[in-house]
């Protein structure tokens, strides 16, 4: 559909590059486990919004960035989890991790008959289907009541209780919402990486790049795209439930053009295609989002210069910034290395 040719490919990086990218992950890694220990509740409350909307933003970047369709349904997924998490929870008092893995496949069951009619349009037509899955989806959460409470809400969520037998921990403090969204968000960031290192990732991008002569080579691309799309939504339904455990209201907002659009600008401010885009994005541009709270009567006004600035500076987003930063300490410690070997 969408040809994006300056993504990167999934790839192995050299070794001593590669070595610079794991030394940046672990030490980001570390940082982020310290952070509790240094940042108060609000800090904390910020970063927590920025790994769930990571999911959501995973799922876009696996679409967007690996099979080149621009789907505006994220939101709508996103929203799905958010009310299946709050309704198993509400009516038959599952456990979280059980509603946390129901609200995924939830959004991928509701994804796989939309996307079968969805992927046979093409490039604008695909994009405005999505983005009707999205009002469609906000009307039924208004409108019937009996099962969502329309405006009211679902309202009095308990909080996730994580352990076994009598061992338990009840998820009250924002520190604990902090660390079990990192350990999620790192397993969903495992499984992205996972996925598109493996053969099927590489046929994605062959129908990215090319779908004509991928489909040549005996790739099937209808089918390629039917499973990203799936998968994209289960990714979105994750998100959507860690949210509603999160925020313990969810309410037909969750599907408000806020949430989608939260999630597009993660994706594209981050850098579509590369593998710590949608990671960046989360944190830098719900941490701007968050800052400027303190100006309530500008804080859109000065997040759209921010975003239109971003535009003009960095077309391909901010990971690559990052990227060519790993890539100038990788020289500079080759240079010192061959200068040793010349002594």
């Amino acid at each position: 559909m969408m040809s994006i040719t300056t993504l990167d490919t999934p790839r192995l990086p050299a070794t001593r590059l590669a070595k610079v990218n794991w030394s940046a992950c672990a030490l980001a890694l570390a940082a982020l486990l310290a952070a509790p220990l240094f940042l108060g509740d609000y800090y904390l409350h910020a970063m927590v919004l920025a790994m769930i909307f990571l999911l959501p933003a995973l799922g876009l970047n696996l679409i967007l960035g690996y099979t080149g369709m621009l789907s505006l349904a994220q939101g709508a997924f996103f929203g799905i989890g958010a009310y299946g998490s709050a309704l198993m929870s509400l009516h038959f008092g599952t456990p979280f991790f059980v509603n946390f893995v129901v609200a995924g496949l939830l959004a991928g069951l509701v994804a796989l008959p939309l996307g079968i009619p969805a992927l046979r349009l093409r490039d604008v037509s695909f994009v405005m289907c999505t983005l009707g899955v999205v009002v469609i989806a906000q009307a039924v959460a208004k409108n019937w009541v009996g099962l969502t409470r329309g405006d009211m809400a679902l309202s009095g969520l308990p909080r996730p209780v994580l352990g076994f037998g009598s061992v338990t921990l009840t998820i009250v403090k924002a520190s604990e919402y902090f660390y079990l969204a990192l350990v999620l968000a790192a397993l969903a960031v495992a499984a992205f990486v996972a996925l598109i290192r493996s053969p099927a990732g590489r046929c994605m991008v062959a129908i990215r790049d090319n779908e004509t002569l991928a489909e040549s080579l005996g790739i099937p691309t209808w089918t390629y795209k039917l499973i990203v799309f799936v998968l994209s939504a289960v990714f979105a339904g994750l998100g959507g439930s860690l949210y509603a455990y999160f925020s313990t209201v969810v309410s037909p907002l969750v599907f408000e053009s806020y949430y989608t659009n939260t999630i597009l600008v993660i994706v594209l401010g981050g850098g579509v295609g590369k593998v710590p885009g949608a990671v960046i994005g989360s944190f830098v541009f719900v941490a701007v989002s968050e800052a400027l709270r303190i100006t309530p009567e500008l804080r859109m006004v000065i997040y759209g210069f921010v975003l239109l600035g971003l535009v003009f500076l960095f077309p391909q987003g901010l990971a690559p910034l990052f990227q060519r930063a790993a890539e100038r300490i990788a020289r500079i410690g080759h240079g010192d290395t061959e200068k040793r070997n010349v002594r």
